[in-house]
């Protein structure tokens, strides 16, 4: 099951469990549709593989199944500017 990262590993942007701006790579590597396209050309920095738009899990499934609140960031060399 997906975990649903709450944000953007890059420029921490909220990607609360419904967000179409969300995508992911195999491995759930979390990024907003920006990062991914604009910083990123849609290819993983942490693993070299693609980003797909997250799949939105059910809102009446949320509360069984409910997203990450762990908020995760990583050090990226072309988010450098975003991270304080």
């Amino acid at each position: 099951m997906l975990i649903l990262k709450p944000n953007c590993e890059c420029c921490d942007m909220d990607l609360p469990p419904g967000s179409k701006e969300a995508r992911v790579c195999s491995f759930e590597c979390t990024f907003c549709a920006e990062c991914a396209e604009k910083r990123f050309a849609n290819v993983c920095p942490n693993c070299g593989g693609n980003f797909v738009p997250r799949p939105v899990r059910p809102t009446d499934k949320l509360a069984r199944f409910p997203a990450s609140t762990k908020r995760f960031t990583k050090t990226h060399a072309v988010c450098a500017d975003l991270q304080t």
